[in-house]
């Protein structure tokens, strides 16, 4: 219970002073809580002691110094002329008047105004839906939605004020209200929304005003995977590999590891060169012993926004160097040839240069080797080449991964040897062309060597046709053929007529009649025919 212990210090603290409205006559304004003892002053001018005082409300006497109050009345006139009242009530508001006779018959008049007030009271505040942190910050996520409310009671009367303080704000008011409640939402939450919220409940009657503050946090992750990337270190054999994901907030925690992007979540194994950090990006430089080809290397990303249980990454599969290109190239001396070799696979890329001879030195591009590279593609040129550009030459392509040669073997022909070499493909040539016209002349021919007189009366004979008649009726054939005479030995002989065919249509047939002796005696040559 709150005691007014003297008039001048409600008069001072408590109370709005009105304007004397007289020389002898103030008025004063004073606001007590239930339950307050509250002390209405009168004369408060000068240091005199009142004789009489006498205090009136509403018309009607309350109390007065002349009539001693019995013990344990809650109203009661002081020895200065202030009314005091105990345990003051909502029923006690109201205007009071007191009249103080001084010494010398002089009277003072005072007015005094009480109005009862209370709160403001249980004033709470909710903001939902969201996580709470260890020391009470609330943490919503970014696009979700907010709601606030806030309540209190005060008597007579109250206004609620919600405002906001953020980065680009300060105590900026969202919203008000006078009744015992005030609730607003905020629909897709954004990290501007980050900030403080206030809820200020205040009476205006008392002037009283209880503040409630809550601190949100708006979390948020960019749209993007981590971004995996390699940078070349001074020694080749050694490379180092940075992942990056700004745009998060708070700052993620990543981690280099083992394993494709679908894989588990890598180890934190600083020990066989796998590192985990909490930052925008972490970086990590491995050597040629702690790489392999095929190798799958995966940075992830660790944030409260995302799902629990749950991470983002990128991840890249490791390649040694593989150059290809033609091994053994001829040139012509005194002329110009590219050598050319290509390195696409390797991973990181490969740094693919020419060397030459067996200890491989290094070539000095200039008029005699012209050097230039054509997307993977690494060609040397070399002008007018002689007999000291022959030997071997190699590709040489380096990664942190390994080291992978190309040889190439030049070899330099001069133009004597190309004219033999020129020479031998025609005599090779002729050979083939004449073995090729004789096949074909004993394919088109193969059936008169089958008839017989072998291949020196081909020529000769290739308009003659034998052509030979038989009969089953032995009589008409004796009938058909003319008869020589008889011989000696009782047999008879067939005469037998031979007709010679043209072996081309400009020739005449020709029909050759010989007598039975003749025929008998000698063998016409082939190309007649012969008829039965």
């Amino acid at each position: 219970m709150k005691i007014v212990a003297t008039a001048a210090i409600l008069h001072f603290c408590l109370c709005a002073t009105a304007a004397v409205s007289d020389s002898d006559s103030t008025e004063t304004a004073l606001v007590a809580a239930p339950g307050d003892v509250a002390a209405l002053p009168c004369y408060a001018v000068g240091n005199e002691t009142p004789i009489l005082t006498t205090w009136v409300k509403n018309g009607q006497e309350v109390a007065s110094s002349q009539t001693p109050a019995p013990a344990g009345q809650r109203v009661t006139v002081t020895n200065d002329g202030s009314l005091r009242i105990g345990r003051v009530a909502p029923g006690d508001e109201g205007t009071y008047r007191c009249s103080s006779t001084l010494p010398g018959n002089y009277t003072f008049h005072a007015r005094v105004s009480l109005r009862v007030s209370t709160g403001p009271e249980n004033v709470s505040t909710s903001v939902g839906p969201a996580t709470a942190l260890s020391n009470g910050t609330l943490v919503v996520l970014r696009g979700s939605s907010v709601s606030f409310h806030c309540s209190g009671s005060s008597y007579p009367s109250q206004r609620l004020t919600w405002a906001f303080s953020g980065a680009s704000s300060s105590n900026d008011s969202l919203t008000s209200t006078a009744n015992t409640t005030l609730d607003f939402r905020i629909e897709d939450v954004q990290p501007g929304a980050q900030g403080v919220y206030s809820c200020r409940a205040h009476n205006p009657v008392s002037g009283q005003a209880v503040n409630r503050s809550t601190q949100l946090l708006v979390y948020y992750v960019p749209d993007r995977r981590p971004d995996c990337a390699w940078a070349p270190a001074r020694d080749p054999s050694q490379v180092r590999f940075n992942c990056t994901w700004s745009g998060a907030y708070p700052t993620p925690t990543l981690l280099w590891g083992d394993g494709d992007d679908q894989g588990d979540p890598p180890a934190h194994r600083v020990g066989s060169g796998y590192a985990s950090d909490r930052g925008e990006s972490l970086s990590l430089m491995l050597n040629r012993s702690a790489l392999s080809d095929g190798q799958t290397l995966r940075c992830a990303a660790r944030h409260p926004a995302l799902a629990a249980g749950t991470e983002t990454s990128c991840s890249f599969t490791l390649k040694s160097p593989y150059p290809e290109g033609e091994p053994l190239v001829t040139a012509l001396a005194a002329t110009s040839v590219t050598l050319t070799c290509t390195e696409d696979v390797s991973l990181p890329p490969a740094n693919t240069t020419w060397k030459r001879g067996l200890q491989q030195e290094d070539i000095v591009p200039g008029s005699k080797y012209v050097l230039f590279n054509d997307g993977p593609a690494r060609r040397l040129t070399i002008h007018n080449i002689s007999k000291e550009d022959e030997g071997v030459y190699f590709c040489r392509s380096e990664n942190p991964l390994a080291v992978r040669e190309l040889e190439v073997y030049l070899t330099v022909k001069t133009s004597s040897a190309y004219t033999g070499v020129i020479l031998g493909v025609f005599i090779a040539a002729l050979i083939v062309g004449s073995a090729v016209i004789v096949a074909k002349t004993l394919h088109f021919n193969r059936h008169r060597m089958c008839l017989g007189n072998g291949f020196g009366q081909m020529e000769e004979d290739s308009g003659d046709v034998l052509s030979l008649v038989e009969s089953d009726d032995e009589q008409i054939f004796r009938d058909a053929v003319p008869q020589l005479p008889p011989i000696a030995n009782g047999h008879q002989t067939t005469l037998v007529q031979i007709h010679r065919i043209p072996s081309s249509d400009h020739e005449d047939a020709e029909t050759a009649d010989t007598s039975p002796q003749e025929d008998t005696a000698q063998t016409e040559p082939p190309g007649d025919l012969l008829t039965l």
